[in-house]
């Protein structure tokens, strides 16, 4: 047992005097000198989206089951969270390569040998030992190889956040354009009932001798074109709903909504905007190019150690004998030590190291790209959330005017002030300006979205 103890005690010693050093350089932050204080906030209010919830933000509960659906049954959200169980086991295998490695192995044998076919002989062997190996982090490359698994997980961690903002906004801007599609398709259908009643107008008044044959005709047509729009439209919803089955992880099929029509789906009339250094830090892609870049500075150190020696230390204590009657009084030891290391190889390890360096610089770059990404997808999206209300309440007024405009018209027909031709105008008009103003509340709508993804909310319910 002395012996024994002296074996783990040297081991102890060497990984505090051989392990204290770590050659390489550590990872800083990349600075961007010329990055702005704030964001283009365009008068909205200073503070933190991260307080508000996806729940609390979409009211509708509909919306809000079919978020909850996707974020625990969406394949890629499952491919990213069993990526995380696989970075979690490559980190406790890269952290277990820095420890020693304690084995067990027995063995019982018996040869026989007969050398000349005159010399029989057996030989008898029992050995069980306890075995110990490990390789002495001289130079700190194990600890580079750990630091690079850490930055691998992590990656995985913040790549699943991104993901679930990703899906949140995805969900929420389909169901969007879905309402947005169902409230379309009721205009269509409320002016098609609208062309068959002035068919029956026209008609009349034909064989009433009142208006010429081709007024009646050009109603036909009218109403022949609006019903050709009715199968594109339910066309687009079905494909529509087959998209948002399989962001819900299903097979496609029928979706359900709320019977709130869309433009009294609540928006709010702004969303705080934090300042750039908070929101970077809450931004999973930001954080996963960082990984990215502490895992790229990692494998330069592994590299740069790799051109150096490597000790490694091995160990045995059991018992051997040809008997098993005498195993327990024939100990046996044996400690002993390997120094391994490149001599010439052409060059490869260095030019390895080259390589990694080169790869960190890219990932230096990739880096300042996504931040600086944020800052235009930032800025757009408030841009877009401000202009969206202004397009939404200037294509009301325009829908309000066409109306009064369409209901006057009508009039000065029956009273035959004017033609067919101004009535049939006039409902077009109508019919444009509505689809126009449903097509912006729907913008408003994915605005509002947009610009919540983008400042990294979603990440509490």
């Amino acid at each position: 047992m002395t012996k024994i103890k002296y074996i783990i005690g040297f081991i102890l010693l060497s990984s505090i005097f051989l392990g204290s050093c770590k050659i390489g350089k550590s990872y800083q932050r990349p600075v961007m000198s010329d990055m702005p204080d704030t964001f283009e906030t365009d008068g909205l209010q200073d503070g933190s989206i991260a307080d508000i919830g996806w729940s609390t933000l979409y009211s509708d509960t509909i919306l809000q089951q079919l978020i909850g659906q996707a974020l625990d049954h969406n394949k890629d959200v499952l491919i990213a969270t069993a990526r995380i169980k696989e970075m979690i086991a490559n980190k406790r295998i890269s952290f277990a390569n820095m420890l020693p490695e304690i084995g067990l192995d027995g063995l019982a044998q018996r040869e026989y040998l007969n050398y000349g076919g005159d010399n029989k002989k057996f030989t008898p062997e029992i050995h069980a030992d306890i075995t110990f190996g490990w390789e002495v982090d001289i130079w700190g490359k194990l600890r580079w190889a750990n630091e690079a698994g850490v930055a691998e997980y992590m990656q995985s961690v913040e790549a699943q956040k991104a993901l679930r903002l990703t899906i949140i906004s995805q969900v929420a801007q389909n169901y969007f354009e879905l309402k947005a599609l169902d409230r379309e398709l009721e205009i269509v259908k409320q002016t098609l009932e609208a062309r068959k009643e002035g068919v029956r107008f026209a008609k009349l008044r034909f064989e009433g001798g009142l208006t010429s044959e081709i007024t009646y005709k050009q109603s036909i047509v009218e109403l022949a074109r609006t019903e050709t729009l009715i199968p594109s439209l339910e066309n687009e919803i079905k494909l529509k709903e087959n998209d948002l089955s399989t962001l819900l992880g299903r097979f496609p099929g029928e979706i359900l909504r709320s019977k709130t029509d869309i433009s009294k789906i609540p928006t709010p009339p702004n969303l705080p905007i934090d300042l750039p250094s908070t929101l970077l830090k809450r931004r999973p892609d930001v954080a996963e190019a960082e990984q990215r870049l502490i895992a790229a500075n990692a494998e330069v150190g592994v590299t740069l150690t790799s051109m150096f020696p490597s000790l490694k230390l091995t160990g045995r204590v059991g018992g051997e004998n040809s008997e098993l009657a005498n195993f327990l009084k024939s100990p046996t030891w044996f400690v002993g030590s390997a120094l391994t290391g490149p001599l010439f190889n052409f060059g490869k390890n260095k030019a390895g190291h080259n390589a990694a360096k080169a790869a960190y610089e890219q990932e230096i770059y990739s880096y300042e790209k996504t931040v600086q990404n944020v800052f235009k997808e930032v800025n757009n999206a408030i841009n877009s959330f401000q202009k969206a209300k202004e397009v939404r309440v200037s294509r009301e007024k325009l829908y309000e005017s066409v109306q009064s405009y369409q209901n006057l018209s009508r009039l000065q027909y029956v009273n035959g002030i004017i033609s067919y031709m101004d009535v049939l105008d006039a409902q077009r008009q109508l019919f444009d300006a509505e689809i126009s103003l449903n097509d912006a509340i729907l913008a408003e709508l994915n605005s509002v979205v947009m610009l919540y993804k983008v400042l990294g909310g979603g990440l509490k319910e």
